[in-house]
């Protein structure tokens, strides 16, 4: 392979020269990273030297970058920097003990926008369903989703599956709850369900069917295909555009450094949530922001998350079943009583706890209630939903509206532009 060789001034030119001829590629350029305590004058390393990274990939055409840099030039952080620069130019990157690969991307016939994540739990459906319905409104739209509880085989969901409709795929052994439900139920689209097991450091799910997912969604002829990721797996399939989310209270290392900055790099915009206290300070949301600015330029929106029930609840007395952390219940409380005019006699963080969730659902409050308020997520159908069929309690759906702090960029617009550019570039494509 045409190999960019990456060096440093602490070993001799000569060293270095010697270890191009050992490599089985094909050394055609190389960048001098820094140093030069083993430098007299401009080396000589027997190929073109470029100036930087970029420049040296575009300009030798190299199909694989080839580390033989080493500390103090070039440590940990700056390698995966690296690493995470030259994954986003679609090229390998390979050093004495190490090769990360880019995520391979099928193409697609039909334009694409995919939300993806910096982790779990960061608000990834949300903005993707908040997406899929702004966008619905003037496109025909079809999301792809995949999980780690998604079906073997890819299944279309059509738009607003019922909470009768999740109880019958739960009761059938499926995983009910899969984000692909979620996104058909709340978002109001069709919906194409897919599974991945695993996930690299670059995103790469181990194993998936969402290449098979997004060939039967485009066999539908949408005019936009929207791909959802998995936690901070990335779907392995083209898409023009990228929109990352990331959670405020995250380790901005997480978000921005090892390859957190492969996925910021392939991305037009973070969507970052969590951004209120007490789940991130002031000081938090500021140094998420830097972290991405010290990769990229692209746009940040802070925004926090708010329920939103599918059907009115004003007047009921609403157990209320979520993920969202302990620290911010009240704060969930108090919209759902102020915008929602609902009496709230629970209010429960244990979805994912099975067993504390049974609990809670034996509870003189839960029993107390006339309306079981639910997010699509973990135990929410077969535990939540079959104790509200088993008492005769109606189960009402529970999305998560993103909210943009004030001062913020408009999101939606941000999201029309991106939908936009991915549409106009399939049409010149």
């Amino acid at each position: 392979m045409r190999a960019l060789a990456l060096v440093d001034g602490e070993h001799y030119p000569e060293v270095v020269r010697a270890a191009f001829a050992e490599l089985s590629h094909d050394v055609v350029g190389a960048v001098l990273l820094g140093g030069g305590e083993k430098l007299r004058g401009v080396p000589d390393y027997g190929v073109p030297l470029h100036a930087d990274l970029a420049e040296g990939i575009e300009a030798s055409g190299a199909e694989v970058v080839v580390d033989l840099s080493d500390e103090p030039v070039v440590g940990p952080r700056t390698r995966f920097r690296l690493a995470s620069r030259t994954l986003a130019a679609g090229v390998p990157y390979e050093g004495a003990d190490f090769r990360f690969e880019p995520v391979p991307f099928a193409p697609l016939d039909v334009p694409a926008l995919a939300v993806i994540g910096s982790g779990k739990r960061v608000g990834k459906t949300a903005v993707a369903g908040h997406a899929a319905r702004l966008l619905a409104r003037t496109r025909n739209v079809v999301v792809v989703a995949m999980g780690r509880g998604g079906p073997p085989h890819p299944v279309v969901t059509e738009a607003s599956p019922t909470v009768e409709d999740l109880l019958g795929l739960s009761r059938a052994g499926a995983h009910a709850a899969s984000d692909y439900l979620e996104d058909a139920a709340l978002a109001g689209v069709v919906t194409i369900g897919a599974r991945r097991c695993g996930g690299g450091l670059a995103g790469r799910p181990f194993v998936s069917n969402v290449e098979e997912a997004a060939r039967l969604a485009a066999s539908l002829g949408p005019e936009l295909m929207l791909l959802e990721g998995s936690g901070a797996a990335v779907p392995p399939v083209e898409a023009s555009r990228r929109i990352l989310v990331a959670g405020a209270h995250q380790d901005p290392e997480t978000v921005a450094g090892y390859l957190g900055a492969y996925r910021l790099l392939i991305s037009d915009l973070v969507v970052m949530t969590m951004a209120e206290e007490p789940l991130a300070t002031p000081a938090q949301v500021a140094a998420v922001r830097a972290a991405v600015a010290d990769v990229t330029g692209i746009p940040v929106i802070a925004a926090v998350l708010r329920p939103r029930p599918v059907e009115p609840v004003a007047g009921s007395r609403v157990a209320v079943f979520t993920t969202a952390p302990g620290a911010i219940h009240e704060r969930l409380r108090e919209h759902l009583e102020r915008e929602h005019r609902a009496e709230v006699v629970l209010l429960s963080g244990n979805l994912a706890r099975r067993e504390d969730l049974r609990a809670e659902l034996d509870s003189r409050a839960a029993r107390a209630a006339d309306t079981y308020l639910v997010e699509i997520k973990a135990a929410a159908i077969d535990v939540v939903a079959e104790a509200g069929s088993e008492r005769g309690i109606p189960v009402v759906f529970a999305d998560n509206e993103v909210l943009p702090l004030e001062g913020e960029p408009d999101l939606d617009e941000r999201i029309e532009a991106l939908a936009a550019a991915a549409t106009s570039e399939r049409v010149l494509a």
